[in-house]
């Protein structure tokens, strides 16, 4: 059978894309795209939501919780609950945390700046982007959502061991910031998904985390998606 071609969001592909027929993808990114804001962009990140959806389910093969920190209206976080079937799984907590306001200014260094990342936030301040996100879970009895900065907001994910963990924060303090807080509680073979790694415009990112993975002797997957990929080696 044929596949589906893909020509949107930074990625064009002849390769086989059969995923954006599946119906239970379709179902569980309608669920993640399910916001008026998000729907109004006609967005388009098919790819990275199957991404997603695969380090969600490496994460689902070893104990510990889920992270995502810099959630926006919750696309990748929302497609993943529908998949994984989020809201059954007692044993596990997904924690959402964001300022769900834009990007803290004082966080943004100059050579951010010097490439007008610190423009986010006219896309994300003022949008009443919490009462979205804590509408969108409100089925979900084991999703947290966290309001605040990073590092500062860290300390109210109350995990100790964590599975899956996504950082999407656009600028490199709070991703560096929120990574090292949580390697110590990521479990051997969990997964860290970052959205911004391999985008030109992120990469004072890229530099950030490349110097982190040399230092904790871990290589980063980069994909044309944008996306980076980093998984916990056993100890």
């Amino acid at each position: 059978m044929a596949g589906e071609q893909f020509n949107a969001d930074g990625l064009a592909t002849i390769h086989n894309s059969e995923f954006l027929r599946d119906p239970r993808f379709r179902r569980a990114y309608r669920f993640g795209m399910r916001t008026t804001a998000t729907q109004a962009l006609d967005l388009h990140v098919e790819w990275r939501a199957w991404i997603a959806v695969w380090a969600a389910e490496q994460a689902l093969r070893h104990p510990g919780d889920f992270v995502e920190c810099g959630v926006n209206t919750g696309i990748l976080a929302g497609t993943i609950a529908d998949w994984t079937g989020f809201a059954a799984r007692a044993d596990r907590t997904m924690w959402l945390v964001d300022t769900f306001d834009g990007l803290p200014e004082d966080q943004i260094d100059e050579k951010e700046r010097a490439i007008g990342l610190e423009g986010y936030n006219a896309e994300y301040r003022g949008r009443g982007t919490h009462a979205i996100v804590v509408d969108k879970f409100a089925a979900f009895p084991n999703v947290r959502i966290v309001k605040g900065r990073v590092p500062d907001a860290l300390a109210d994910v109350k995990t100790e061991r964590v599975a899956y963990l996504s950082i999407d924060m656009n600028i490199a303090l709070p991703e560096i910031a929120a990574a090292r807080h949580f390697w110590p509680k990521m479990v051997p073979g969990g997964v860290i998904l970052l959205d911004d790694y391999n985008w030109m415009a992120h990469v004072n990112q890229k530099r950030a985390f490349d110097a982190l993975a040399a230092e904790w002797n871990v290589p980063i997957l980069g994909l044309p998606t944008g996306q980076g990929v980093i998984v916990k080696p056993a100890a």
